[in-house]
């Protein structure tokens, strides 16, 4: 699938659950950043997130919940020769798409992720807004000398790459940190400065440095051998997308 203007074409593939209040603004953004096909893989939903998405993607894709799986059954349905994995609750500025394009113009480059700006409600406060700020840079700052990647980043790569590695590993936590390393360990990876904006719910909930302590320690135990299985217990994610 390439489009007429012979540009690589771009999938969008949105893994949900219980995002009915999101998925739709979540989906125009990525129509809007140049997306070629939107698909919404809900996983199980209780909250009527297939019906909010219809009307705005180009397919809805019912699949068991579990993030890797939800993404792995929506790049199966996909037709774009680059795929983008944007999680429901984060929006892509206008034209974005074209800056991933343009990276991958370069046949070196295998994939990559967007900066990411946390959204700060409008009523945080001065201290919070800060905080989140601050978060956001860092999260930037090690995505661009280390090349680790988060699922909040909207991490892109080459159909071939995606197939060739094996897709997204079914595990309940740090899918996207093992699809990162592997791109690393296979070839180049570009970070875009173009910054994607994602949820701030569980900084704001469970308060910032609570958030990055946990966050970036459950990172590093499982690079140290803790399975994700513990880890998915300890961050409290069920299975969902």
């Amino acid at each position: 699938m390439t489009d007429s203007g012979n540009r690589p074409s771009v999938s969008v593939i949105i893994p949900a659950r219980n995002e009915a209040a999101t998925i739709a603004a979540t989906a125009l953004s990525a129509r809007e950043a140049g997306a070629d096909e939107v698909i919404a893989v809900d996983g199980e939903s209780l909250d009527g997130t297939p019906e909010a998405a219809r009307p705005v993607v180009d397919a809805v894709i019912l699949s068991p919940r579990g993030r890797a799986r939800q993404m792995n059954a929506g790049a199966r349905a996909s037709r774009g020769e680059i795929l983008l994995f944007l999680h429901a609750d984060t929006t892509m500025p206008e034209g974005s798409i074209a800056s991933v394009r343009e990276a991958m113009k370069r046949d070196d480059i295998l994939g990559g992720a967007f900066s990411v700006r946390l959204g700060v409600s409008a009523d945080a406060s001065p201290s919070r807004k800060a905080a989140l700020r601050l978060t956001s840079r860092m999260i930037n700052v090690r995505a661009r000398f280390l090349r680790a990647y988060t699922g909040d980043q909207a991490i892109f790569l080459r159909r071939d790459v995606f197939e060739g590695i094996g897709a997204y590993p079914e595990i309940p936590l740090m899918e996207d940190v093992e699809l990162s390393r592997c791109l690393t360990r296979r070839g180049r990876t570009v970070l875009l400065p173009t910054a994607i904006t994602t949820s701030a719910r569980r900084w704001e909930s469970h308060g910032t440095l609570r958030t990055i302590l946990l966050m970036w320690g459950l990172r590093l135990a499982y690079l140290l051998g803790m399975s994700p299985e513990r880890c998915a217990r300890i961050y409290g994610r069920r299975p969902k997308g």
